[in-house]
């Protein structure tokens, strides 16, 4: 048990010790692509929203080197045909980029570092199977495929980090994207190497142009979650279940954390919104706790022409028209008004109608937040907007 290689299940024991919503089902959906070509999946969703989760809730499933059937007994994957096919039978390799990125001494470093990292615990366990001087992660990897047989389960928790603190280093991005192309490339030493891949973070693989860098992922985003959308948050009637356990006010719960919407999926919440209420016993703005002011003050305030004004419409109840394809899923190459307005989309501070290709604000939490920033110099003129958003909500 390492802590990229096989990291074992004591962070999902932790996660199933508190108030827990059973999401298991995923791991379902995560088996059933491993014997075909579709088993590399990507799925972004804001912070806050249950990424980390997820990823340990799948190391845990997955990591041979570790019993977890104690940890899924009565949950809904253990009820699915899939389940004890694939129930601690793989090598994992858990790569969380915020780890990386805390505890480098410089960003530049971080690539080359991550996998020599990872391969020094492949050797450990591994240890007549790599070259001495080998530096290349899909390379190592390959090599322990080739000559046990074994296959990998590769989780990647917050992979844009990297784009989202060096986000000026465009060196540092094509280099780290060249280390997951190495590693999902597709063809023969993919195939032998990798039997799924799952890669979580806020934004979507970036983009050059109009394709994606990594063109064998199947995405699932805030602005196309498909039949992933039931995960991105918490349910209605998982809510509702919630506030009936915990005797809280379902209505008060709705209007403050409710608001996200998908075509398969009316009515999502914001997960730690929802626990945080719970335990605080109190209804309020947690938004802050995730999002600071000075990251949303950031991207209303750039100077496109009509961003200002979609964002007053907002405020003040309305939907906005939003073409989400020219983002190029980074922090910095924003071209137009609808480019900052998918970032924050995918951010969580506005929710997307893929039908109507719309865009509002999805709750009064997020709205008192957009109220916080819009409330000093250069915003005086939206005080109507906000007055008639806290009209609205009230009603």
């Amino acid at each position: 048990m390492g802590l990229y290689l096989n990291p074992g299940n004591e962070a999902f024991r932790k996660i199933r010790s508190g108030v827990y919503i059973d999401k298991t089902d995923l791991i379902d959906y995560i088996n059933r692509t491993i014997p075909t070509t579709s088993n590399l999946t990507s799925f972004s969703r804001p912070r806050r929203f249950g990424k980390s989760f997820a990823a340990k809730m799948l190391c845990a499933y997955y990591d041979k080197s570790c019993d977890s059937g104690e940890l899924f007994q009565g949950l809904k994957i253990s009820g699915m045909d899939s389940y004890e096919e694939y129930l601690n039978k793989f090598d994992v390799i858990y790569l969380d980029i915020t780890r990386f990125i805390s505890t480098t001494t410089s960003l530049c470093e971080i690539v080359k570092n991550a996998q020599v990292s990872v391969i020094e615990e492949l050797r450990e366990a591994y240890p007549s199977y790599i070259r001495e001087k080998e530096d290349v992660l899909a390379d190592a990897l390959f090599a322990v495929s080739h000559k046990t047989g074994n296959k990998f389960i590769v989780i990647i928790d917050e992979w844009d980090a990297l784009f989202r603190e060096a986000k000026d280093d465009e060196e540092l991005q094509k280099e780290y994207v060249q280390l997951l192309r190495g590693l999902f490339k597709g063809g023969p030493s993919t195939d032998e190497t990798i039997a799924a891949a799952y890669m979580t973070g806020i934004l979507p693989i970036k983009k050059y142009g109009t394709e994606s860098a990594l063109t064998d992922f199947q995405e699932f985003t805030m602005t196309r979650p498909a039949k992933l959308a039931k995960y991105v948050g918490f349910t209605e009637t998982e809510v509702k279940n919630l506030c009936k356990k915990f005797h809280m006010d379902f209505e008060s719960m709705q209007i403050w954390y409710d608001g996200y919407s998908f075509s398969r999926i009316q009515h999502v919440y914001s997960p730690n919104s929802v626990m945080l209420a719970i335990r605080n016993e109190e209804f309020q703005n947690y938004w802050t706790a995730s999002e600071t002011y000075e990251s949303l003050k950031k991207y209303i305030e750039m100077d496109f022409d009509g961003l200002k004004g979609a964002i007053v419409s907002m405020l003040g109840g309305e939907a906005v028209r939003v073409k989400i394809s020219t983002f190029q899923n980074d922090m910095t190459s924003f071209n137009s008004k609808d480019d900052v307005l998918t970032l924050l989309i995918h951010l969580g501070y506005l929710t997307y109608d893929s039908k109507t290709h719309k865009a509002t604000i999805p709750n009064l939490e997020v709205a008192d937040a957009f109220g916080d920033t819009v409330s000093g110099e250069g915003w005086a003129y939206v005080a109507t907007a906000i007055q008639e958003s806290d009209d609205l909500w009230s009603a």
